[in-house]
């Protein structure tokens, strides 16, 4: 039997594969939000903000990436799957990762304008839901905020924009 790390070790691992997603975002011209999926620790799909780039309101990182793990396994079902998500999730992203079955969601940074999972609202906390999401906040928290904070501060620098 092996030494499994402790899960917040195993977190921090696959939070860093989201910032990594949340880069390429930014890199992009993306609000940077980067999220991974992970089934039997293993990341599974990973994805990225490209709302402005897709020209598609709905792609946000967390619906990326879950309908890049619904095509790959041939089922928008998603049961026992952990989503890593940089910044806390919107509304719609909470009701997707219902809708999909996701076991949990890890977010880094909270989102107090618009996380619907503990900031604004706490959704999927609804009692009419047929699915519940576990939830896990702060991961990397610090990095997390750091890259979004850059991003803005470094666009608001940008002359023209």
């Amino acid at each position: 039997m092996t030494d499994l790390p402790p899960a917040s070790d195993v977190h921090q691992t696959f939070m860093r594969a989201a910032l990594d997603q949340a880069r390429l975002a930014a890199e992009a011209g993306e609000v940077p939000v980067g999220a991974v999926l992970v089934a039997g620790g293993a990341i599974i799909a990973s994805g990225f903000n490209q709302p402005i780039s897709a020209h598609d309101p709905t792609a946000h990182a967390e619906v990326v990436v879950l309908r890049n793990a619904a095509s790959a396994l041939g089922n928008y079902r998603l049961n026992g799957t952990t989503l890593y998500v940089t910044v806390e999730p919107c509304l719609m992203c909470a009701g997707a990762m219902v809708h999909a079955r996701v076991e949990e969601v890890v977010f880094g940074a909270p989102e107090p304008r618009s996380g619907a999972v503990v900031s604004s609202a706490r959704v999927l906390e609804t009692p009419g839901l047929n699915h519940r999401v576990a939830v896990t906040g702060g991961v990397l928290a610090e990095e997390c905020r750091e890259l979004m904070q850059r991003f803005f501060r470094d666009r608001r620098a940008q002359p023209g924009l």
